[in-house]
C-alpha cells in the first residue's frame, strides 16, 4: 500500500511577513530549494514555478492557492521533469503560516502520492520516502534562510 500524504511543521523564529516573503519570493526559493539562484514565479493561481532541484532536474509547478501571508499551494510533478504539473502527474504542496508569538509556524502539507503513476527509474526521488526526508530538510534550509542564519 503507498503512503498518501506527508505533513511538517517548524516553528520558525521570524515573523510571519518575512516567512511569506521568504516562501513566496522568486530571490529566496531558489536557496531554500533549489540551486541559489532566482527562481521564476508567477505568483497567483494558475501562474508556474520554475523549481531548479539541480540533478533532480528542473520541475513546472502550478500555483493553486495564494492567500498572503497564510497559505500557499502548488502541485509538483516531481516524477515527470519538464513537464508541466498537472492534476493527474502531480502531488499538491500546501503552506500554512501561523503567527505564534514573535514566530511563525510554518506547516507543510504533501498529498497525492497513493494516486501517482511515478515510472520506476524516478522512485527513488519523487516517492513518498524520498519527500519525506526530503521534507525536512527543505523545511530546515527554509528556517536558516529565514532567520538570516
Amino acid at each position: 500500500m503507498t503512503q498518501d500524504h506527508i505533513s511538517r511543521d517548524i516553528l520558525i523564529a521570524a515573523p510571519i511577513e518575512r516567512v511569506w516573503t521568504v516562501l513566496t519570493s522568486s530571490e529566496h526559493i531558489g536557496v531554500w530549494f533549489g540551486q541559489g539562484k532566482p527562481t521564476d514565479i508567477d505568483l497567483r493561481p494558475g501562474g508556474i514555478m520554475v523549481l531548479d532541484h539541480g540533478e533532480y532536474g528542473t520541475f513546472l509547478t502550478r500555483i493553486d492557492i495564494v492567500d498572503a501571508p497564510r497559505r500557499f499551494a502548488y502541485r509538483w510533478a516531481s516524477a515527470y521533469p519538464g513537464e508541466p504539473a498537472t492534476d493527474d502527474n502531480s502531488t499538491l504542496v500546501e503552506f500554512t503560516l501561523t503567527a505564534e508569538g514573535d514566530g511563525t509556524r510554518l506547516t507543510v502539507t504533501e498529498s497525492g502520492f497513493a494516486a501517482l503513476d511515478i515510472p520506476a527509474e524516478r522512485e527513488a526521488t519523487a516517492g513518498y520516502d524520498s519527500h519525506s526526508a526530503g521534507w525536512r530538510q527543505v523545511l530546515d534550509a527554509l528556517n536558516r534562510h529565514a532567520v538570516g542564519r
